[in-house]
């Protein structure tokens, strides 16, 4: 069964307020990114400020829920403003519910990313619902042991 977590988005003060929640709700972070690892991408310049900021971080709250954000991205992504900086991330459980929530949240809706393989390892896309509702969605194949 997917699960549903929330996804925060801030500008320039992820790390600051993750470190907050973390204070409050204890525990680790499960993953803690920052921009400077990504790798070069065509039409993508980071300055050096922008480099050290959050790309994304998980703080697991319990079993079943995650709190996710990161900092704005640069100049290739929608303005970050209060109001559009939460969205809902989906976890599928694969490849094909992945791709149907994608295609029926995404109809008549906007495609800030579609679905593909990601460098972080995850099947990722990013979606606008035609009701104004940021959708984040994501299949993780599962690691053989």
């Amino acid at each position: 069964m997917a699960n549903l977590n929330p996804y925060l988005t801030f500008v320039g003060t992820c790390e600051e307020a993750f470190n907050y929640y973390k204070s409050i709700f204890g525990g680790d972070f499960a993953s803690l990114n920052r921009f400077g690892e990504m790798p070069p991408q065509e039409g993508i310049t980071l300055t050096e400020e922008h480099k050290n900021l959050i790309m994304h971080v998980s703080l697991p709250i319990d079993g079943d829920t995650i709190l996710m954000g990161s900092d704005a991205g640069g100049d290739w992504v929608p303005k970050t403003i209060v109001g559009n900086n939460i969205s809902l991330m989906v976890n599928t459980d694969s490849r094909e519910q992945a791709d149907r929530f994608f295609s029926q949240l995404s109809l008549g809706g906007e495609i800030i990313m579609p679905l593909e393989n990601t460098f972080w390892g995850s099947y990722f896309g990013q979606c606008t619902d035609r009701f104004g509702i940021g959708w984040m969605i994501s299949f993780e194949e599962p690691v053989a042991e």
